[in-house]
């Protein structure tokens, strides 16, 4: 028996009914993000794994257990791109981006590899959008790049979204905070689980993200690292505030916002949409403003936020249901060797002059080619025979009204572009 070949596990194939909602997805992508004046970066879809644990974290889910990575011919260690900030770093670093212009401003839009547990939205090979703004300190670009988020993903047809808003601090705030969390957690240390007992150790911020019920239980009583913000921050986190109220964009503050990956600074967000049920993030982002100097380059503020696109699809689908069939222009109808012929050549002519067009290939009967017509949702209908094409003339039939006219053949790409 031949062996069937599936996709990996994990994996998926985005099928042409499907492709029409990343087409628009992408399109609308690419309009919003010049207003803001972000230009496309593309990076490779590997990298040196050291980018990863080095910018990421070692202690990470993402470096400790996700990433697919592997040594190759020449013994270099390499890795599938789990995440895209990263590598837009390594490029801005690599490529002296900074020194062509104070403030760069990135997006991107592509596909990222992650060995977790598939589930719903959720993927092995999934893709993510999302920008990276480097060379301001200040509180109006954090502002900018939640206002670009809020504003991209409405222009998607989104409606149900909170945004969620925190900051983590730096330096002293943030070491300030760690005690404080630490001190409160060690009494509860027998009741935590072994993920969170392992990042009590190595990262214990990263217990705030937390899934577990009783987990969340413990943590209602535990401090606020708004608390412990130094004066510095606190006026940043309140500046933030300030701009997104004036900006009319509706937040609510998340003290236990703290993001997954270990180089984020003062601000946090997250966008999520009350459509995707429990796994209910669009978006998440905030601050990095060690990153650019922790993997090699000059000390340089940055922030940006990253978005699965999976997952904004089917937030898409669940608030805006839309028909998702893709329309014909015009479907040519061709009956024996000559009209063949001139089929070929009648639908290349329109097709030159921005039409979509069908034509058959399988030579079936006029009644079969018309219901592949009205199969394909082709808006009209050239019927070309060997009667025609003796005539001079054609059949065009509307295929949403029925009517039937007979145009000459020489004027019908004037008819059907009008």
């Amino acid at each position: 028996m031949t062996e069937k070949f599936r996709s990996p596990k994990g994996t998926r194939d985005i099928l042409p009914d499907e492709t029409l909602r990343w087409q628009e997805l992408e399109r609308i992508l690419h309009e919003v993000m010049p207003r803001y004046g972000y230009g496309e970066i593309r990076t490779p879809v590997f990298e040196t794994t050291r980018l990863f644990s080095r910018g990421v974290g070692e202690e990470t889910d993402i470096v400790s257990k996700e990433m697919y990575s592997w040594v190759d011919q020449g013994g270099d260690a390499l890795t599938l791109r789990p995440e895209l900030t990263a590598p837009v770093v390594r490029a801005f670093i690599q490529h002296n981006l900074g020194a062509a212009n104070p403030l760069t401003k990135v997006y991107y839009c592509g596909p990222l590899f992650r060995r977790e547990r598939p589930q719903k939205g959720r993927f092995r090979q999934f893709h993510q959008l999302g920008v990276e703004a480097f060379g301001s300190e200040y509180p109006e670009l954090d502002a900018e790049i939640i206002a670009l988020a809020w504003t991209l993903f409405q222009e998607l047809g989104l409606r149900s979204m909170t945004v969620k808003l925190n900051s983590i601090g730096s330096g002293e705030s943030r070491d300030a905070f760690r005690r404080a969390l630490k001190s409160f957690l060690e009494p509860h240390l027998n009741n935590l689980s072994d993920v969170s007992r392992h990042r009590f150790t190595t990262n214990p911020l990263r217990i705030l993200d937390t899934k577990v019920p009783h987990e969340i239980e413990i943590l209602r009583n535990a401090p606020r690292i708004t608390d412990y913000l130094d004066p510095d921050d606190q006026e940043h986190f309140d500046r933030v505030q300030a701009l997104l109220d004036a900006l009319d964009i509706p937040y609510q503050l998340e003290p236990n916002l703290v993001r997954g990956l270990d180089y984020y600074t003062r601000t946090t967000f997250e966008i999520t949409s009350d459509s995707l049920g429990s796994q209910d993030a669009l978006c998440g982002g905030g601050r990095y403003d060690g990153l650019v100097e922790t993997l090699g380059g000059k000390a340089t503020p940055g922030i940006g936020f990253a978005a699965g696109i999976e997952r904004l699809l089917m937030a898409i689908a669940a608030e805006s249901p839309v028909d998702e069939t893709d329309e014909l222009d015009v479907y040519i109808v061709s009956l024996g060797e000559s009209a063949i012929r001139e089929a070929q050549v009648l639908a290349q002519s329109l097709r030159r002059q921005e039409l979509s067009v069908g034509t058959d290939f399988l030579r079936r009967s006029l009644k079969a080619q018309l219901r592949e017509a009205n199969r394909l949702h082709a808006r009209q209908a050239v019927v070309l025979g060997e009667n025609e094409i003796q005539s001079g003339k054609a059949l065009l039939k509307d295929l949403t009204t029925g009517e039937q006219t007979e145009v000459p053949l020489a004027d019908l790409p004037g008819v059907l572009t009008a």
